[in-house]
């Protein structure tokens, strides 16, 4: 049984030009994709992994008529995205016509994935430097009687 959901895309940044298919799974998302430089000069087929836990969030933006759908893919760490055409640090996944309804519910099964996820994780610990207060610097000293 296929346990992920495959969505062709493409992407550019302006100079490089991606095309290539987005997997999108309850572990996270798999890119694989052929850049191109204006369109023209292929640099080779290449694959990124981004884990459940590297991703800030995904969202799914609608189109005019189902045309022109898009799924925006930010992450924790910009260095997940530096070696994808990408602008301002999030990737912007532009798709076909017909692939709409399941990107959408690509993006909606990882984003109840990611609320799991981050529920399961354990709480983040407090700081010492927050526990302590400046308030002893105030104190004023007792009289003797």
């Amino acid at each position: 049984m296929q346990s992920f959901t495959s969505i062709p895309f493409k992407t550019d940044d302006g100079w490089w030009h991606a095309n290539g298919i987005a997997k999108f799974s309850s572990a996270g998302v798999i890119l694989e994709y052929e850049t191109k430089f204006l369109g023209l000069v292929g640099a080779g087929v290449k694959e990124a992994r981004i884990a459940l836990a590297d991703l800030l969030d995904v969202r799914f933006r609608k189109g005019v008529f189902k045309s022109n759908g898009k799924i925006e893919i930010r992450t924790k760490t910009f260095s997940t995205l530096a070696a994808l055409p990408n602008k301002d640090g999030r990737l912007t996944l532009k798709l076909a016509r017909d692939d709409y309804q399941d990107a959408a519910d690509a993006v909606a099964k990882l984003q109840k994935d990611m609320a799991e996820f981050t529920a399961s994780q354990p709480p983040t610990h407090t700081p010492l430097s927050v526990l302590f207060d400046e308030s002893e610097d105030e104190t004023q000293q007792l009289k003797d009687q």
